[in-house]
């Protein structure tokens, strides 16, 4: 447990509340990972710890960047058919286009139908 309160105590107090993109990147100590989807259909990345959705289409990129310090590693991943389950060990982590520009939040979600008939 200390694994993840000690590095969200830690972090949390830096961050002082601003929890925008820019306040996130001010926690310093950047380690980006390419999240691609090579797959055939659309893929959903899941960024925890805050269970946000961002979706890719095929031949599509997204940069996920932990800041700030964590006890062991930055992230820990797992694959789900359809999905791919990112954990920032950070506890705050950034999505970009490979240019670095945000993604934002339910970049691309596919309508209730895709859910139904998918």
């Amino acid at each position: 447990m200390a694994q993840i309160t000690e590095p969200l105590s830690r972090n949390m107090a830096a961050i002082d509340g601003d929890f925008s993109m820019e306040g996130i990147q001010k926690l310093g100590n950047p380690v980006p990972m390419l999240v691609e989807n090579a797959g055939k259909g659309l893929l959903e990345l899941w960024l925890e710890p805050f269970g946000q959705d961002y979706w890719l289409q095929p031949g599509e990129s997204f940069i996920v960047t932990s800041y700030g310090h964590w006890s062991d590693r930055p992230f820990e991943t797992a694959h789900e058919p359809e999905r791919i389950q990112v954990w920032a060990a950070s506890c705050f982590a950034t999505v970009t286009f490979p240019d670095g520009t945000e993604v934002p939040g339910g970049h691309q979600r596919p309508r209730a139908e895709y859910y139904e008939n998918g």
